[in-house]
């Protein structure tokens, strides 16, 4: 595979230090973009041992533990817009992670930094943020693996920057990203997924399973409850994109006649002729490929004005970048009322063991807050990135080696390994779940559903 030559490598690094430092304030009081000190210590340790990620896109450092931290990991998350409810939860999934392990990895001290790839203007994450964070990270000895990112459209920007870092490819182990293209090729552009790993060999994973497993429960799910005639949506993003043609796909083979597929900009102020064409394609029901970030809200207001309730002659379904509180917010009630909109994960309350134990013990942290499902994925995340580290030999390349021999047994998240590509591998004793939601005054469980694994290859393959 073609190498970046010496010129891209001083670039590289010569933009890596002018981040380092470029920041120096921040006015963010919980987990946003900055902070007002370059460290913080809870425990009797010292980060004097690692060097800070630039304050304009960090918080300051983390450590909790004994002696000195020596390697620094980051999450990547958009701190900001409608996804914060939910990254601000994987924070404190993760840091709380890094709290029962006494801040270590085996003998290695870990600190930490949460790092934001959204911007305040777009509300959401940033292409431009992307690039910046991943080339401060590369440029970073210290930084030996990242937890992130959330959205995949920021995964294709990062994860080509951190498998040619200087030091070494920097391992990465996203808890949300589910473009399949990012670790397949099946019904992908012609050079992916090789574009995302420029030196040959992979640096990212996810503990997520790839959308063609959702596009096949949310088929079967609309089979069960009557959908004949499925007009499909998407937000123009990676993510979106790609779920809505896997959805599409996927209730061809379940026979369910597909009567439209069309994008939402996120620009308009409104979608009533959006909605109107849909009315008059005869659908009965609607699928939302996308992100609520995306203008969201207002595509379920206008739904709901043009076409009636959820619950009515044209039902309203969404994939996981919809299924958090804020899409309920900040549609209202009203309007997101009977929505059904899935996640990957069984339902947080049939948890056993592990994940049982760390919900119990997260959720005394967060109060009254009610957990979302992607703060155990968070903290599954950050579990793989932790015990790949722990069996390394402290290199870069030592760590992106274990995290690829992943084989969890009993985890928050249940049995699964990490295979060749980066994916959660079906096997033995591992079982690939998904919850469905219903919108209420909060989201509630309608039922936990297995995908069939025939029809999320076929879906994938694309072969209907």
């Amino acid at each position: 595979m073609k190498r970046r030559g010496v010129l891209g490598l001083m670039a590289l690094i010569l933009a890596a230090l002018a981040l380092v430092a470029a920041g120096c304030g921040g006015d963010d009081e919980d987990e946003g973009a900055g902070g007002t000190t370059a460290t913080e210590t809870t425990g009797g340790g010292s980060t004097s041992g690692v060097t800070a990620l630039p304050s304009s896109s960090c918080t300051k450092v983390e450590y909790g533990g004994d002696g000195d931290a020596k390697y620094l990991i980051v999450s990547d998350l958009p701190m900001q817009g409608s996804s914060r409810t939910q990254t601000v939860q994987m924070v404190k999934a993760i840091r709380y992670i890094l709290e029962q392990r006494n801040w270590k990895a085996g003998e290695h001290n870990i600190a930490y930094q949460v790092c934001d790839d959204a911007t305040a203007q777009a509300a959401k994450w940033d292409s431009g943020k992307c690039s910046q964070n991943a080339q401060a990270y590369a440029g970073n000895d210290d930084v030996i693996g990242v937890i992130g990112t959330f959205n995949s459209g920021c995964a294709q920007i990062e994860i080509p920057v951190l498998n040619q870092a200087p030091g070494g490819a920097v391992a990465m182990v996203s808890p949300a990203n589910t473009f399949p293209c990012l670790t397949v090729g099946a019904g992908c552009e012609s050079t992916e997924p090789d574009k995302y790993y420029p030196t040959g060999k992979r640096n990212y994973a996810r503990v997520v399973p790839y959308d063609a497993y959702q596009a096949a429960i949310q088929a079967d799910f609309m089979k069960s409850v009557g959908v004949k005639k499925l007009y499909v949506l998407n937000d123009k993003e990676a993510y979106g994109l790609a779920v809505a043609t896997l959805t599409r796909r996927a209730a061809q083979e379940v026979g369910i006649q597909v009567v439209g597929f069309s994008a939402w900009a996120k620009e308009s102020a409104s979608y009533e002729a959006i909605m109107r064409k849909v009315k008059s394609s005869g659908a009965d029901a609607l699928f939302l490929g996308g992100l609520v970030d995306e203008n969201g809200a207002q595509v379920i207001k206008d739904k709901v004005a043009v076409l009636g309730p959820n619950n009515g002659k044209v039902k309203l379904f969404a994939p996981d970048g919809f299924t958090q509180q804020s899409t309920i917010d900040e549609s209202g009630v009203k309007n997101a009322k009977d929505m059904y909109m899935s996640v990957a994960g069984g339902a947080l309350d049939n948890l056993k063991g592990e994940g049982k134990t760390f919900l119990d013990g997260f959720k005394k942290q967060l109060g009254n807050e009610p957990a979302d499902p992607y703060s155990v994925y968070g903290a599954q995340a950050a579990e793989v990135l932790l015990a790949a580290i722990e069996r390394s030999d402290g290199t870069r390349a030592s760590v992106v080696e274990e995290l690829f021999k992943t084989k969890v047994k009993d985890g928050i998240l249940g049995t699964f390994n990490i295979n060749e590509n980066g994916d959660v591998a079906q096997g033995k004793g591992v079982v690939i779940k998904y919850t469905m939601y219903k919108a209420a005054k909060e989201l509630e469980v309608v039922k936990e559903l297995t995908p069939r694994q025939e029809l999320a290859d076929a879906t994938l393959e694309g072969s209907s």
